[in-house]
């Protein structure tokens, strides 16, 4: 057989993909990765794209593949097609998009190299295996140590009473010692750590994992109903519990599942009612219970043998859904059927979750943006818990909309995918009202409680103490007495925003970043100044760096700074503050969130990380402060990411309990979005918001694409950008009919990192004119001006 091709896509800062020779002795798919050389020296992993039989490129420079890695099967056809789409819509070379989604050791040649020569995806089944093996020993121990209980039990039967009892206590308090252990094991990552259980006679059992002892023990317990359950043996039979049989809804939700209302339950009958491709919009209140929603209808799905993917915002949502998750379904289809995929995890982890998705094991994934990519063959559902949010935008690389690709992902597969949001963005509002979207409303909290009252603080005459108003002050006082929490909301991180000479007007300003210095205490360091955009840190000075006047001040309040006034305010509460600053260690967030929802913080302190998706059972108080800030914004969609906000964290109040509460402080009472929020209408608001923008021609009316350029100054980065321009109107005059390309400007933050930027908007009524031109404008721009370095987003967020 003669040589033949293939087309290669690689991660690499270079348009296209690229044609590699393949011996004949190889058979290639489209779908399998390679590892090829690139440039003089250097290796890399790509995937197939496609099999040629001839190529342009010359035969002098013409390159083998080295390897063709082959330890996992080809990527699905649905999911190339995924990524294919993506590339296209975003304008980014195919190889950005498929490989960077991948667990870190399936992309990188390192991982295959070495002694071993073996690929990570064979060492990790090694390692399953091996546990598996100790698993199973530990089990048929385990068995023996039930048998010895068993005939000690006998023997008392026989016995005198005296010696019954005493027997029966020893028995008892061996399998009391042994649960106890096991709730010190289940901390334990390592599942080869050992407890051993001393029975009567001197027989030590080791006990390799927690799982086995807890199996062992709950198998026959009265209080799992018909649950049928099976144990993983080495060689990988029955991995895990079995669900029961039949397909009603009462056979696939848990008898621990909330009821659910006539609301929810309505919404569930439509959602799971769809047999083909719907984007449904849930709307509900904050508290209204969309969770429920979505796992009732999850749960219709699995039981059809379908896989569900799971998206939320925020890496620390992730727990408490991973944690409902695994309660409502790890009973039915395995502790394995749960999978998470985030960027958090370590390269283990994520290459664990990869293959569990790849291979069937899991059923559900949860995640943040990157679990769109997820690689589930057999999808029924997808669901994207506060579709709002912007965190579902990448905002480097490829520059993707996940709530986005998942609309499209869903139409590929013929699935519906539910949206789901108390404060859903205007774009999303506005196909609903126009029949695009399904909308389903949620009107009533789930609980038997109301919505919290709502009420604006006028601080502009009052004298605040430490930036607290008396009303706000005697609220927290009072919820103190009555034993319930407290949230003080300031999505402002640091201890202040700035730090000014009161002599010269000095001000902390970074000298890398065109952005003021934010003061931070730092445990064992004092305070700091420090920039948030390029991560610059210097110690605090003493006096004025220009005049030497010791008067120099804080000016604002940032989170450390609230969490020390509550302190000296409420010196008896305990205060626990939120923020990315507190919570840099893997699982701190956690932790803290876990003391917060065991009612050990009195008081919380947090940014937007606590405003969102989080339950909190004796919270009645939320205190929200400077919100004004971006009352003033430039962007256009500033006003409804406010009013987001303040709607999330406004819903934290009162889930449970009665009489909640939410005090505002602000100069401008009168501002249409907190007079929307006093009466929690987010309907009127999102209305005129969407008025407003059809006047001005913004979108949802209209389609944007954001060209930004960075140079050594501002000059040359706008002198870059109104070359593109000039080729544009030179070469494709055509197409310019239905699209305005507005002048070239400096970004808002000019410069960071001593790189100075700048942007061009181009704008068009028409989605179809605007991805008409684009293709066309890049490749004019590559041919004329092929040193320009720029970064194309499509339906950019931030402008």
């Amino acid at each position: 057989m003669a040589n033949y091709w293939v087309r290669v896509a690689l991660d690499v800062p270079l348009e296209g993909t690229f044609d590699y020779r393949v011996p004949a002795h190889i058979s290639a798919q489209r779908g399998q990765r390679v590892i090829v050389p690139f440039g003089t020296s250097k290796q890399v992993i790509g995937v197939i794209m496609q099999r040629l039989e001839q190529t342009d490129v010359p035969v002098e420079k013409q390159k083998d593949i080295i390897q063709l890695l082959d330890d996992l099967p080809p990527f699905s056809e649905d999911w190339l097609a995924l990524g294919e789409f993506a590339a296209r819509y975003y304008l980014r070379p195919i190889g950005e998009v498929l490989l960077p989604v991948l667990p870190p050791s399936l992309r990188k040649v390192t991982a295959y190299m070495g002694k071993t020569a073996t690929s990570p995806v064979q060492r990790l089944d090694q390692r399953v295996a091996a546990k598996a093996l100790r698993e199973e020993k530990a089990r048929t121990k385990l068995l023996k140590a039930q048998a010895k209980l068993a005939k000690l039990q006998s023997k008392a039967a026989g016995a005198s009473a005296l010696s019954a009892s005493t027997i029966q206590n020893i028995a008892q308090a061996k399998l009391t010692k042994a649960q106890s252990k096991a709730e010190i094991t289940r901390t334990q990552a390592d599942s080869s750590i050992q407890d051993e259980v001393q029975l009567s006679e001197g027989e030590v059992v080791q006990l390799e994992s927690q799982e086995q002892l807890s199996t062992s023990l709950t198998a026959t317990s009265p209080e799992h109903g018909d649950e049928v359950l099976s144990i993983q043996h080495a060689d990988g039979d029955a991995l895990s519990m079995q669900p029961p049989c039949g397909d009603t809804l009462m056979n696939v939700i848990p008898k621990s599942a909330p009821e659910l209302n006539a609301e929810q339950q309505a919404a569930v009958d439509r959602i799971t009612a769809l047999q083909e491709f719907k984007t449904i919009l849930l709307h509900g209140v904050t508290g209204s219970g969309k969770t429920e929603v979505y796992l009732h209808a999850a749960a219709q799905v699995l039981a059809q043998g379908k896989q569900v993917i799971f998206l939320v915002p925020e890496i620390n949502l992730t727990p408490q859904f991973e944690q409902t998750l695994h309660a409502r379904f790890a009973p039915l289809y395995g502790v394995e059927s749960v999978a998470v995929m985030h960027s958090g995890l370590s390269d283990g982890e994520r290459l664990s979750a990869w293959l569990a998705m790849q291979r069937g094991t899991a059923r559900i994934v949860l995640g943040t943006r990157m679990s769109v990519f997820a690689p589930m063959e057999h999808l029924g559902l997808i669901i994207v818990d506060e579709e709002h949010d912007p965190s579902y935008k990448q905002q480097d690389g490829l520059r993707y909309s996940a709530r986005d690709l998942s609309i499209w992902r869903a139409q590929q597969l013929n699935i519906p995918v539910v949206l789901g949001s108390a404060t859903p963005s205007l774009e999303s509002w506005q196909h609903a009202k126009t029949g695009r979207y399904l909308k389903l409303t949620l009107n009533q909290r789930a609980k038997a409680t109301t919505l919290p009252v709502v009420k604006l603080i006028n601080t502009k005459k009052l004298i605040l103490e430490q930036g607290f108003s008396a009303a706000l002050i005697s609220a927290i006082d009072e919820r103190l007495q009555r034993g319930e929490q407290s949230l003080i909301y300031l999505n402002r991180r640091g201890y202040a925003p700035v730090v000014r000479c009161t002599a010269c007007d000095w001000t902390s300003e970074c000298p890398r970043c065109s952005v003021h210095t934010v003061l931070h205490r730092v445990p064992g360091h004092g305070h700091v100044l420090q920039c948030h955009h390029c991560g610059y840190v210097a110690r605090a000075p003493f006096a004025c760096p220009d005049c030497g006047n010791q008067d120099i001040r804080a000016f604002g309040q940032g989170t450390q700074r609230i969490e020390q006034s509550l302190a000296e305010l409420f010196p008896q509460a305990t205060i626990q503050r939120i923020d990315a600053d507190s919570t840099r260690l893997k699982g701190s967030a956690q932790q803290l969130f876990a003391q917060v929802h065991a009612g050990e913080i009195d008081i919380l302190v947090g940014t937007q990380m606590v405003a969102k998706g989080h339950d909190f059972k004796r919270l009645s108080l939320v205190g929200i402060l400077n919100a004004d800030a971006m009352l003033f914004s430039g962007d256009f969609r500033a006003p409804e990411r406010l009013f987001a906000q303040l709607m999330q964290v406004t819903g934290r109040a009162g889930r449970h309990l009665a009489d909640a509460e939410v005090l505002l402080q602000t100069e401008y009472p009168e501002q249409p979005i907190y007079q929307a929020l006093v009466r929690h209408e987010y309907e009127r608001f999102a209305d005129n918001g969407l008025s407003e923008r059809q006047q001005a021609g913004l979108p949802p009316y209209a389609y944007q694409v954001l060209i930004s350029t960075q140079d050594k100054t501002i000059q040359k980065a706008i002198e870059s950008l109104q070359t593109m321009v000039a080729l544009a109107r030179e070469h494709l005059a055509e197409y310019l009919e239905q699209i305005t390309i507005y002048d070239p400007i400096p970004l808002r933050i000019v410069r960071v990192a001593n790189i100075e930027r700048a942007q061009l908007l181009l704008e068009s009524p028409s989605r179809a004119a605007l991805h008409r031109f684009m293709p066309l404008c890049l490749q004019v721009i590559r041919e004329h001006a092929p040193r320009l370095r720029f970064t194309v987003e499509v339906d950019p967020l931030e402008i």
